[in-house]
């Protein structure tokens, strides 16, 4: 079985190492990861800052380079749910919907793919270490799919999951709303971290790059001794 790696740009230029883990968990899920060439952003940005003119030939190019996938996977919920929301970006008689749209039926979150279409297969992950989960905000509640990070995190050996205090909040990026409203960005922010540290852990895991920086930024910012980790890349651990 193969599956292209849709790979953000967020990961591309900032975390190399998530896209790295993604393909090696992959792999060893029984799957050949196809990193196919000429990907560019898929233009979350410019679609929540209300400029969908500007998403559509970034669609176009999506489509073109991922329509001949058997499948196509990423460490992003957000970017996933980018795509999925590409058909509404062309009108109803533009054949290109339609070819949108078996696209975005095809695009998954690694956690979502690896649960929904591989069945959660046993990948033999080990991580010794105390570690509470950040559920991002469009993980959850626009894919719908945290469940799958949490069962996936559960089979990782070794690994202690303390949750947090109040599971259910915001980091505060959020893309552009950080940019808008940087003082309401901050204070979620600051509640987050907050909740991280009362945790007393040694890591902090989620499955969306950019709560991620965003966390890992704060965090060093206040001097903590806490990590922050992808689900690729503790899925990508070392085989129990």
């Amino acid at each position: 079985m193969d599956a292209f790696l849709f790979i953000p740009c967020l990961v591309a230029h900032v975390m190399p190492q998530v896209g790295e883990a993604t393909a090696r968990v992959l792999a060893r899920a029984g799957v050949t990861p196809r990193l196919p060439d000429g990907q560019t952003c898929c233009g979350q940005f410019a679609y929540k800052r209300g400029l969908p003119e500007a998403v559509r030939p970034l669609a176009r190019r999506f489509v073109e380079i991922f329509e001949d996938a058997p499948a196509v996977v990423g460490p992003s919920g957000s970017c996933v749910a980018m795509v999925r929301r590409y058909p509404e970006l062309f009108d109803a008689d533009d054949p290109f919907r339609r070819r949108a749209g078996r696209v975005a039926a095809k695009t998954y979150e690694l956690g979502e793919y690896l649960v929904d279409v591989l069945g959660c297969p046993d990948l033999g992950a080990r991580l010794p270490l105390r570690a509470t989960l950040h559920a991002s905000c469009q993980t959850t509640r626009v894919l719908g799919v945290g469940g799958h990070t949490e069962r996936l995190l559960a089979g990782v050996a070794d690994l202690i999951l303390t949750p947090l205090p109040h599971p259910e909040r915001c980091c505060g990026f959020g893309g552009g709303f950080s940019v808008d409203y940087p003082e309401l960005s901050q204070a979620i922010l600051d509640k987050k971290i907050e909740d991280i540290l009362a945790a007393d852990v040694a890591a902090v895991i989620a499955a969306e790059p950019s709560c991620l920086l965003n966390i890992g930024s704060a965090l060093a910012r206040r001097g903590a001794a806490v990590r922050t980790l992808h689900l690729a890349e503790v899925l990508a651990g070392e085989a129990a």
